[in-house]
């Protein structure tokens, strides 16, 4: 069975430092594997390996090639992914504003991938290193988090320091008015009943999903809320996931060190973008609590 995934995105960087991102072995070291070896021309090398790449396996594959070479335009290359050959081509366009670039990625597997859905596992996969990617050019090294394929046990972590004393923020994820203002939804909570929601509603292939935690399963005053996190497609079957949030007074408690955890995933390609995803969420919640 072949699979056909595409996706565009748009990057905040010319299509000339899009590309070298995507054809230099020290950039890939840094945004898409643990090793990498490019041979930037036809018919050169694409080589990775490593922890980060889905399957990490533990040596570079010969037969990956690059199949298409166009400066500045085009990358195609030849991957065998979890022993399934696949092709995957970027194709690079300025973007209205010159400064930007859209990129269309297409990865074409022949054969089906020992997971629930092909579909869902190359989306994931895609959603996390182009989120890689995005940072990588914009210069936020910060914001880049290579994957660990190898790991039973995959989480996402992202920390920041907040100008704001620890019951400060906490109220800001409990209260839903102050909720709303940096999850820009309609939460709704009741701590005695233990319901949680962000109030996300969205469609994904067809059916109605009511996105983000259902529920309190922990809750420390000022240090610790743990909610459930239900698979965000809604797909039948799929078992959640947890996020646990952290709050650590600094100094003398007149500012808070917030750390999101996001565990539980079944496999590590689940992680998708959920690293871009709450780091950003943290970077809004900083700014509403500098406003009240």
């Amino acid at each position: 069975m072949n699979h056909r995934h595409q996706t565009e995105k748009t990057l905040n960087a010319t299509p000339q430092r899009v590309f070298e991102a995507l054809a230099d072995s020290a950039q890939l070291e840094v945004w898409f594997a643990e090793h990498a070896k490019v041979e930037a021309r036809l018919g050169g090398a694409f080589q990775f390996w490593g922890k980060a790449t889905l399957g990490a396996p533990p040596e570079p594959d010969p037969s990956q090639k690059i199949t298409a070479f166009e400066p500045n335009r085009v990358l195609e290359h030849g991957w065998r992914v979890l022993g399934q050959p696949s092709v995957v081509r970027y194709q690079l366009e300025p973007d209205s504003d010159a400064s930007r670039t859209k990129l269309t990625l297409t990865h074409e597997v022949s054969g089906a991938l020992p997971f629930r859905s092909t579909a869902h596992t190359l989306d994931d996969l895609w959603r996390m290193q182009l989120g890689n990617l995005s940072e990588h050019v914009r210069g936020r090294q910060g914001g880049v988090v290579l994957p660990d394929f190898s790991s039973r046990e995959p989480t996402v972590r992202s920390s920041i320091e907040i100008a704001a004393a620890p019951a400060k923020v906490f109220r800001a994820l409990l209260e839903p008015e102050l909720m709303n203002r940096w999850l820009y939804a309609s939460a709704k909570v009741d701590v005695a009943k233990g319901t949680y929601s962000y109030g996300w509603q969205y469609e994904v292939e067809g059916r109605q999903v009511s996105g983000g935690p259902t529920r309190i399963i922990e809750l420390v005053e000022n240090e610790r809320l743990v909610t459930d996190w239900p698979d965000w497609r809604g797909e039948p079957g799929k078992p959640p996931t947890r996020v646990t949030w952290l709050l650590e007074a600094l100094d003398g408690g007149t500012r808070t060190r917030v750390t999101v955890v996001h565990e539980g995933f079944e496999h590590a390609v689940d992680r998708s973008d959920y690293q871009q995803g709450w780091a950003g969420f943290l970077g809004k919640l900083a700014a509403v609590l500098a406003e009240v």
